[in-house]
């Protein structure tokens, strides 16, 4: 299983690359969401794609909103994980396409609950 790690922010691509590894998870991080539409066109799919909304050059939303219009990610599971905590960008996360959503900080037995959620349970 692969996963892609977007977030601007060098200690949270850490944090969750060290939760995802203890998953044996094979995990590949990015800056922003135009370095992961990049590296996804050079690397194909990856099985799921954990994504902050505010970064530079490409924020999370519109990373989502593109990634959906290619057919090729159609099976790709994408986690919002972000400090945006309103219930409006929620919704407009999951209207995007976002399979699931989670807010920073979180414990690593939430994020581990929201891996489950996407049917994504290693172990």
């Amino acid at each position: 299983m692969r996963a892609l790690i977007v977030d601007d922010s060098r200690a949270m691509r850490l944090l969750m690359g060290r939760l995802l590894a203890n998953l044996d998870i094979a995990v590949v991080e990015v800056g922003n969401g135009r370095e992961a539409l990049d590296v996804m066109e050079s690397a194909g799919p990856f099985d799921l794609a954990l994504v902050d909304w505010n970064m530079p050059v490409m924020d999370g939303l519109a990373f989502v909103l593109e990634v959906r219009q290619d057919r090729r990610f159609d099976e790709m599971a994408i986690m919002m994980v972000t400090t945006e905590s309103e219930e409006a960008q929620v919704q407009r996360a999951i209207s995007a396409g976002a399979s699931e959503y989670l807010m920073k900080p979180f414990s690593p037995q939430l994020f581990a609950q929201k891996l489950e959620n996407l049917g994504l349970a290693i172990r």
